[in-house]
């Protein structure tokens, strides 16, 4: 069993996925539910009345309420590429022009249609209204047949355009349908007669997708592979208007709602949205949308310390905001930009002022709502940019130093890494010339450099700032570490490793400097006594990024070998380690420790892992030195029969060599009981505790005189007369006489019988076994006026000198004193064999709590000399 265990749908957010998604359109594109994932890519996609038809590789799935496999279709021997629902039957299509038609429940082959793709390839088919057990079937010859599937027979042949068919779609009017061709047209043709109704062209490439509006506007959307829609007017046969720069890419998708304004479309930008059509000139705005990164994220970090929201910025130069709570919380904060305002009045296809990707960046949420403190590298670049998370924009500043403007020595000098200190004033940055800058975020005004000259004699891998702004340390490419007092600027101390340096991470509150070497080889360095402190070794490849978890006892490092290791920082062991896909690019632990998010090598999504320490046992032993790594599946809630074999087996395999610590260690320590803290920590408060829960009295209704009033039986019929009180206060009196002989209670049973042997183990067992309320009865039943003795309260002392002379169950043995003391002070001051009795187990508490107390004083006269001493 692995430590990390994939959450979904927490894939944030990639549409592209092997997984269905639903979303729903009132709710803000939110999605309600997601359903088991596939093996490989989904193709294509149809949906019915009852289930949802998904294509992966050559296998047809049917989904039953979107979520779960239902109903499998194979036989296919190429790849799947169209779908298309037939009443009771369903017809697919693979790229060899193979056609099978599915009897939907039998799941069993209704017939089958081959084509020649030298003369028809398939590229497109749909039903056409009222045309009964008939499809129209489109090739990339720019043919179009109907076919009549009942009698597997073709009906007619229609006039070919020489173009590549790539859509078809039923127009709102019976016997018309919109055909797409690649080179931009698109044709309204009357299936009845074979004739042209109408034509139009737009001028951005391959038609991709056709959708009719049916909220009584003769309207007719078509989208591109630009990532453009266009909008018809089919009653006076002209264009409409147009929607430039819908998407950044292809639109892939696109489906006008029945009978409303609305219009939904996808595209390969990672983007879905949702468009009203309430514009003056008949255009349509957004109106929700979800969307990720249309290329692959650079990097990833958790924002805050709460880990409910992760950074990200990817290759696609924007920088994104991830909720792993909801949905709703998710935002983008923008583009960089050389020129906000010129960028966005030019549009993002058409923006010259983009600037490149983010190669890295640093935040912190200390004063986010007074000033920018998100800064960031971007690639070939000597400009640092600011970003704010509160305004989620980018920021006022370019950080830039003058040297940079003055020589051409510098032109290629770029900014590599930065970081920002705890406080949120000071950024530092570090650059491949060596030079290393302190800026104040604020005012972004440079406050100085590190160094006479330069920092570094070689490019700067890595910065940092500790803690509490007392100290900088800087890492160069040469695997010199050097350490500088933050606000002087002054070198304090270097460290010379012996391979180069890729990057580093520092822990802050442990002081711990993980850096990763070019030997593939990470070394952790404590930044207060400037030394290396742990050596790990087992990547076959660069290490990508490292990640502390919040108690700095593990360190997760990534690496091109598609390695996901975890090293244990105490023990220097490896005790973890998966194989994924892809490569891992960066990743990051959340603060709270309860999940780890990755980026991968040419994916545009976010993945995130669930620790599984916080839900099962996870052995933490080390692995062995031949232990060979599993290819764990990115996010998926599928699993197969063998996959729950081979976990069953894990764990099988991890609880035999579980360790069953014993009972207790030492008889020298003190141990304490694995009792909650209810059931012993509020003995001492029950009466509180009771006053407070007692329930108000409710008000009571006026008495009412009863229908029949009580008589006495006889003659003469008499009433009766009402109760005397007296008879209950001698009730009272008898009650108090009677508790004097009632039987010993199970404790006070035990107690006797331990008494004698002086073991009273089994006394302790039955107290463990009760609730507070029981135990405050069966330690007021012990005193003569509950039923029992003196006898047995001096046995009871006895088994408070028993339960701390075993230094076993010891807040246990303090809580039980204190409520006997409680209730029965009294009793024991006014006879003189408890007194005594008493003063004897004063001192074995005393001699008990001198002995936990001396091993307390030391233990902290070590720690504070540790703290304080320099070594």
């Amino acid at each position: 069993m692995n430590l990390f265990l994939c959450r979904f749908p927490q894939l944030l957010w990639n549409i592209s996925t092997q997984c269905l998604r639903v979303i729903h359109m009132s709710q803000g594109l939110g999605i309600t539910s997601v359903s088991d994932s596939h093996v490989s890519d989904i193709t294509c996609m149809v949906v019915d009345s009852r289930y949802v038809f998904t294509a992966c590789k050559n296998m047809v799935y049917a989904f039953n309420r979107n979520s779960k496999v239902c109903r499998v279709y194979e036989g296919h021997e190429h790849e799947v590429q169209f779908l298309l629902v037939f009443g009771n039957h369903l017809i697919s299509t693979d790229i060899s022009s193979h056609v099978r038609v599915w009897n939907i429940d039998s799941e069993e082959i209704y017939s089958e249609m081959t084509f020649s793709t030298d003369s028809f390839t398939l590229s497109v088919m749909m039903h056409p209204v009222a045309y009964l057990n008939k499809i129209l079937l489109g090739s990339k010859q720019g043919i179009m047949q109907l076919w009549n599937i009942k009698t597997d027979r073709m009906i007619y042949r229609f006039k070919s355009w020489d173009i590549p068919i790539t859509v078809i779609e039923q127009a709102p009017a019976v016997d018309v349908v919109a055909v797409g061709l690649a080179d931009g047209r698109i044709i309204l043709h009357n299936l009845l007669y074979d004739e042209v109704v109408m034509a139009y062209k737009q001028d951005w490439g391959m038609v991709t997708s056709i959708s009719f509006r049916t909220d009584g506007h003769p309207v007719m959307a078509t989208g591109s592979s630009a990532g453009h829609i266009a909008l018809w007017n089919l009653e006076e046969q002209k264009l409409l208007c147009q929607m430039r720069n819908s998407h950044t890419s292809a639109v892939t998708g696109m489906q006008c709602l029945t009978s409303e304004p609305l219009m939904v479309t996808s595209a390969a930008d990672n983007s879905v949205k949702l468009w009203i059509f309430d514009l003056p000139d008949g255009g349509g705005r957004v109106l929700h949308q979800r969307c990720g990164h249309s290329e692959p994220p650079n990097m990833v970090r958790h924002y805050g310390a709460d880990g409910q929201n992760i950074l990200s910025a990817g290759q696609d130069s924007t920088l994104r905001s991830f909720s792993t709570i909801h949905e709703k919380h998710n935002k983008s904060l923008g583009r960089a930009s050389y020129h906000k305002k010129a960028s966005k009045k030019s549009g993002l296809k058409r923006d010259l002022h983009k600037m490149p990707p983010i190669t890295q960046f640093a935040s912190e949420l200390s004063r986010q709502s007074d000033w920018d403190n998100i800064v960031s590298c971007h690639r070939g670049l000597n400009v640092v940019t600011t970003w704010s998370y509160h305004r989620s924009t980018m920021g006022h500043y370019f950080l830039k130093h003058q040297r940079f403007n003055k020589g051409a020595a510098f032109n290629d000098s770029t900014a590599q890494v930065v970081d920002i200190s705890s406080c949120g004033n000071y950024v530092i940055i570090g650059y491949s010339s060596g030079h290393v800058d302190k800026y104040n975020l604020q005012s972004g005004q440079l406050r100085g450099s590190f160094g006479e000259l330069k920092a570094h004699d070689c490019p700067v891998r890595g910065v940092a700032i500790d803690g509490l702004n007392q100290l900088a340390i800087t890492a160069g490419a040469d695997g010199s570490v050097k350490f500088w007092k933050f606000k002087q600027k002054v070198l304090l101390n270097s460290l010379q490793l012996k391979m180069y340096i890729s990057q580093i991470v520092l822990h802050r509150e442990s002081a711990m400097l993980a850096v990763s070497l070019d030997d593939f080889t990470i070394s952790i360095v404590d930044i207060d006594t400037r030394r290396v402190v742990r050596n790990f070794s087992g990547h076959l490849n660069q290490v990508t990024d490292m990640t502390f978890s919040s108690d700095s006892r593990w360190l997760i490092s990534a690496a091109m070998d598609s390695s996901i290791r975890t090293w244990d920082l105490p023990s220097g062991k490896l005790i973890d380690c998966f194989l994924v896909d892809k490569a891992v690019s960066s990743l990051s632990m959340s603060p709270t420790g309860d999940f780890l998010v990755t980026a991968h090598v040419d994916d545009v999504g976010v993945y995130l892992w669930s620790n599984m320490t916080l839900y099962s046992f996870v052995s933490l032993s080390p692995l062995p030195a031949n232990f060979e790594p599993k290819l764990l599946d990115l996010p998926s809630t599928y699993y197969s029969h063998t996959d729950q074999d081979e976990d069953s087996q894990d764990v099988t395999d991890y609880e035999k060599s579980k360790f069953k610590s014993p009972s207790q260690i030492s008889d020298e320590l003190v141990t304490l009981s694995l009792l909650p803290n209810s059931r012993w920590k509020n003995l001492l408060n029950l009466d509180v505790i009771r006053s407070r829960n007692k329930p108000k009295e409710p008000p009571k209704a006026p008495k009412a005189a009863p229908f029949f009033l009580p008589t006495i039986a006889g003659l003469q019929p008499r009433f009766a007369a009402p109760e005397d009180d007296s008879d209950r206060t001698e009730v009272k009196k008898s009650h108090v006489i009677t508790a004097r002989l009632q039987p010993l209670s199970e404790l006070g049973r035990l107690l006797q019988e331990c008494g004698a042997s002086g073991q009273f183990a089994p006394v302790l067992s039955r107290l463990k076994e009760l609730g507070p309320s029981a135990i405050d009865l069966e330690m007021r039943s012990l005193s003569p006026e509950g039923g029992g003795s003196i006898e047995l309260m001096d046995h009871f002392m006895n088994f408070i000198k028993y339960v701390l002379s075993t230094n076993n169950n010891f807040e246990l043995a303090q809580a039980y004193l204190g409520l006997f003391l409680k209730l029965h002070t009294d009793l024991i001051a006014s006879e003189a064999s408890l007194t005594e009795e008493v003063m004897k187990l004063a001192e074995t508490h005393s001699e008990t709590w001198n002995k936990l107390q001396t091993m307390f004083l030391q233990s902290l006269c070590i720690v504070t000399y540790l703290r304080s001493a320099t070594v």
